[in-house]
């Protein structure tokens, strides 16, 4: 019986066997399968008894596993990942730190983390989280892997995103985006509910991820318990071992087959077009059996693709074979995101091929597999992030992807067979005009966000924190500079007790203040719904085939005052009609978009609720109604200001860039003065989602940001000086709010304190003295070029 002979057999509740044959083979699992998944080698189990029962009890439940959990287990045995199980758990045994190389498909998002809880749980430790850059990719897998496990989600497996945190106080294992497990450290500094961190998908270099690795590797020096595993998809792992002090790599390779790459021969003038003309001619002249993957850059685009399929496909009949069109995008609710893993449409009876097309962003480069595609359509662009901190002005553009990119995504048509990826750009524009690697997030995005939560984490020397690319000293300058303006730093670079409120909500610092501010105003509710708008995507249906019909629609809602006041219109309308989709889809209005506010507005109303803050609404038939909704939206956005010149085009207040309306308005005036959520860069700069303000709220509100001696001539300047004159209004500096603080906001007026000389510049030598730190510090020599 060998060496383990008359001790207890100790059965691997994940990989549990069912009846003992003769022959050593075990019903329902070959040798070969139980071997594969680590249950067969002597030197590491015992033997099993003559005989078992046939179902097993799952330990996590104390039920017994469903055919689902066997049915799934035999596929999770045949992934690349499961030969490297023991190599993996003995690297866990012997160090603090792993970075893993798994390619996309080869299961370490799935059974990693699995053979993490079984680790932790062996002794008698703590949970385990997984970190996904995305909301979809973090739902779905947790999705699959309690499904795995055998168990439901939100228990023992759950997820937590951004406004949706599905677990429980009995969660093992909890996939969450990066920012939400920053944002535990704000509460957790030490994160002592875990035992097990993995960082997947950190080749995409997120800004969250690029600050938790700098947060976690200061933790991991005072908490020696804890395990720390960095996954990637690509090969460049030889960064993060540096980062991570020598930290020891383990390689996955992945199951891929060869893939055929084809280029165009000439550049696209409509990459939308040429994709959508891509998939109709695959779908009806390839022979080979298989699905396709069309990559698109958001969801205003794929909707429009999916659209423009289904009536192509229609239009041709019924001789060929049916195609089922799939979005796929951060915003989908999880239902609906799961149906990217319904198989695709039967063959028809004459032999014509059924296919599904999934059309995503780029998270299906790396963060999900999708068994079943044989055909990638590349348009080789994608949306990315980029910040200039000259004019403080981020936007999402529309850019080309990167090299590293454009082989993740040919990668995904060698899963399961040979494959052929459609790249709708030239082979030179690939070799030659195609960056290696994306510019990691941190180097091309505001850091507002980034620094409050530094400061709330404890984290005072952000000249020496260790960032694993230090961003730009003129971008994090910005960041300290608007955050001292909103009142949430004080003149020492000093987190307020505004500050440490705000950070404690997942929303940008200028909504925090506007937010936290509208108590004063007697308008939190309304603000709370605004914002709760904002932070969705649009929801305005415009489409093609009813473009008039949509526009009609919107200016039922419109207000007078502009944007911000009509989608407090559809949200006060749509709660009015009991949040009937049918209503929604008559009135042209998203309802996915609608709902998700409501549920954003429920979590920001209990955060404030935590904080004793009063919801508040002025009397509807009073004339301050809505001047004190505008007067709240001033005191977070007070420095996004245009000014109507004499020209006829709006100027940036202090940056003057020349801006237009965006079309989108719901403005049918010119006022004099908008404030603006939002800078978009396209052929022309526009301001989206603007609402009409008076010149004397900004001296009043933000005297600090308003100070004439350090504002450019223009005629905004003139018009101020002016009112500053009339209202005698003192200009002030940024900081705390104390000395004479009307609010405890910092929403009004501050009296002037001693000492401060006219005209000077109201960044303190504090923060001066930590630019030229930055600059001249020793960190200068890993700056990318």
């Amino acid at each position: 019986m060998g060496p383990y002979r008359g001790r207890r057999w100790p059965v691997d509740p994940w990989f549990p066997l069912c009846v003992a044959r003769a022959d050593g083979s075990v019903a329902g699992f070959s040798r070969e399968e139980r071997n594969a998944a680590g249950g067969g080698d002597p030197s590491r189990h015992e033997e099993p008894p003559r005989t078992m029962p046939a179902m097993q009890t799952n330990p996590l439940t104390g039920l017994p596993y469903t055919s689902r959990y066997y049915q799934l287990f035999r596929k999770r045995i045949g992934l690349p990942v499961f030969e490297y199980k023991e190599k993996f758990l003995e690297l866990m045994d012997n160090h603090q730190k792993i970075v893993l190389v798994g390619e996309t498909g080869s299961g370490k998002t799935t059974q990693i983390p699995q053979w993490c809880v079984h680790w932790a749980r062996a002794k008698g430790k703590k949970g385990v989280a997984c970190t996904q850059p995305r909301r979809v990719a973090a739902m779905s897998v947790a999705q699959r892997v309690s499904e795995e496990m055998d168990v439901a989600i939100g228990q023992e497996v759950g997820y937590s995103i951004r406004f949706e945190d599905c677990s429980c106080p009995k969660t093992l294992l909890k996939y969450m985006t990066d920012g939400m497990l920053l944002r535990e450290a704000m509460s957790d500094p030490m994160l002592e509910n875990y035992q097990v961190l993995l960082l997947d998908e950190a080749h995409e270099r997120t800004l969250a991820t690029d600050i938790l690795m700098g947060v976690i590797k200061e933790v991991v020096k005072q908490r020696p318990d804890l395990k720390i595993v960095i996954m990637s998809a690509t090969l460049d792992a030889g960064k993060f071992q540096q980062y991570f002090d020598g930290a020891p790599l383990m390689n996955v390779p992945g199951r891929t087959h060869p893939v055929e790459i084809f280029y165009t021969p000439e550049p696209e003038r409509d990459y939308l077009e040429a994709a959508i003309r891509t998939v109709v001619q695959i779908h009806m002249c390839e022979e080979v059996e298989g699905d396709m993957l069309l990559f698109l850059t958001g969801q205003e685009e794929i909707e429009e693709a999916c659209k423009r399929l289904k009536r192509e496909i229609d239009n041709v009949g019924p001789e060929i074979g049916e195609l089922k069109c799939i979005p796929l995008y951060s915003t989908l609710p999880p239902a609906l995101q799961q149906r990217i893993f319904e198989p695709a449409p039967a063959n028809r009876p004459n032999g014509a091929v059924g296919r599904k097309v999934v059309v995503s962003t780029n998270i299906a480069e790396t963060s999900l597999t999708i068994d079943g595609v044989v055909f990638v359509i590349d348009p080789g662009f994608s949306k990315q992030k980029v910040y200039n901190p000259r004019i403080r002005v981020e936007s999402l553009l529309v850019s080309p992807i990167s090299k590293a990119s454009a082989q993740q995504r040919a990668g995904r048509a060698g899963r399961t067979k040979p494959g052929k990826c459609f790249r709708l750009y030239t082979e030179k524009a690939f070799k030659s005009e195609m960056q290696d690697n994306t510019y990691p997030e941190i180097l091309r995005s505001n850091l507002g966000t980034v620094v409050l939560q530094l400061k709330k984490l404890g984290i005072d020397d952000l000249v020496h924190f260790d960032f694993m690319d230090p961003p730009a000293p003129e971008t994090l300058m910005r960041a300290l500079e608007l955050l001292n303006y909103l009142s949430a730093l004080d003149d020492s670079g000093n987190l307020t007790d505004l500050g440490a409120i705000m950070a404690e909500f997942p929303l940008d610092p200028q909504l925090a203040k506007m937010l936290i501010a509208s108590t004063e105003y007697n308008c939190s509710n309304e603000i709370l719904s605004i914002t709760a708008m904002l932070s969705v995507p649009q929801c305005f249906v415009r489409p093609n085939d009813a473009r008039k019909a949509a526009d009609e629609s919107k200016m039922r809602f419109a207000h007078i005052d502009g944007d911000h006041l009509t989608l407090l219109n559809v949200y006060h309308a749509f709660k009015q009609n009991m949040e009937d989709p049918h209503w929604c889809h008559d009135n042209f209005v998203n309802y996915r978009s609608l709902k998700s506010a409501d549920n954003v507005r429920q979590q920001l109303s209990r955060i404030m609720d935590r904080f004793n803050m009063p919801r508040r609404s002025t009397d509807f038939t009073s004339r301050d109604y809505y001047i004190n909704i505008r007067k709240a939206l001033v005191s977070g956005f007070f420095m996004q200001v245009a000014h109507l010149e004499r020209t006829g085009h709006y100027l940036t207040c202090k940056d003057n860039q020349v801006v237009q309306l965006h079309p989108s308005t719901c403005l049918d005036h010119k006022p004099e003065w908008v404030l603006y959520n939002e800078f978009v860069l396209t052929t022309k700069n526009y301001i989206r989602t603007v609402t009409d303000i008076k010149a004397e709220w900004l001296v009043k509100i933000a005297p600090q940001y308003y100070d004439m001696a350090n504002f450019p001539q223009c005629e905004a300047k003139r018009q101020l000086e002016l009112l500053i004159a009339k209202l005698g209004v003192q200009a002030v500096p940024a900081g705390l709010l104390g000395g004479g603080a009307e609010h405890t906001t910092g929403a009004v007026t501050r009296a002037d304190p001693a000492g401060t000389s006219p005209g000077a510049h109201r960044l303190t030598q504090t923060l001066i003295r930590s630019y030229v730190d930055i600059v001249r510090g020793p960190v200068t020599a890993r700056w990318p070029s």
